[in-house]
């Protein structure tokens, strides 16, 4: 079932995006989704990392999966790499399959044919680890980050949460102190958001912190390297 308060639209650049009315928010730019998630967490985490370090193997936590683009994007690079990717997703409220299967993203993707793997394997994985093949797996939890544990390091974490003014409680220090228990030595932690409080967060967590050009729409945006645990 749709719920009433979530809408699609599509957003500056043709990619699909939804707004959420009780939040009064969107889930991506209106200035394009898909340009959004490519130069924050692609070209800015992901393929940043990759290329500084040369890994094959690639461990990425989101906070925020909402309607998997990022998560896409990644896949869709990892392939073309050659890269192993486990990807963990945190959602707790997770979109519908009917309301996923309204994006558009294939028509950005260098393997359109994943959305159809991701079509079938959505619902699956958010109950356990799916894989794509025996080197890329996806799993959604479906909790809050507060209540979010895990066992496995991650070389990225993806902080995609909808803004600070909409859901103040996912940006206090005691969150992000969390998310970050979870992120590997010299690991990334990337965001589109940047604030005073975040900034001061993560240089007193032990980060090196970045302010690279925004995309569109937005000045800059915050990549930070734990430099120390």
């Amino acid at each position: 079932m749709q719920p009433d308060n979530i809408r699609s639209i599509q957003t500056a650049d043709g990619s699909t995006t939804f707004y959420h009315a009780d939040l009064n928010e969107h889930y991506h730019s209106i200035h394009g989704a898909h340009q959004e998630s490519q130069h924050v967490y692609i070209e800015n985490g992901l393929q940043y990392f990759h290329q500084k370090t040369s890994a094959k193997q690639i461990a990425i936590l989101e906070m925020g999966f909402g309607t998997g683009l990022n998560y896409l994007l990644s896949l869709d690079y990892a392939l073309n790499k050659g890269l192993s990717l486990a990807y963990t997703g945190i959602e707790a409220y997770p979109l519908p399959l009917s309301l996923i299967q309204q994006t558009n993203y294939q028509q950005f993707l260098i393997k359109p044919e994943l959305m159809d793997w991701y079509y079938s394997k959505y619902e699956a994985a958010l109950i356990s680890d799916q894989e794509i093949t025996g080197e890329q797996t996806l799993q959604i939890m479906e909790k809050k980050l507060a209540d979010f544990t895990s066992d496995k390091k991650y070389d990225l974490i993806y902080f995609d949460a909808f803004a600070s003014s909409k859901q103040p409680a996912l940006w206090t220090e005691e969150m992000i102190e969390h998310i970050c228990q979870f992120l590997n030595d010299k690991g990334i932690f990337v965001t589109y958001s940047v604030t005073g409080n975040l900034k001061r967060c993560l240089r007193k967590l032990g980060f090196s912190i970045e302010r690279p050009n925004g995309a569109l729409g937005k000045r800059e945006m915050m990549r930070a390297t734990l430099t120390q645990l």
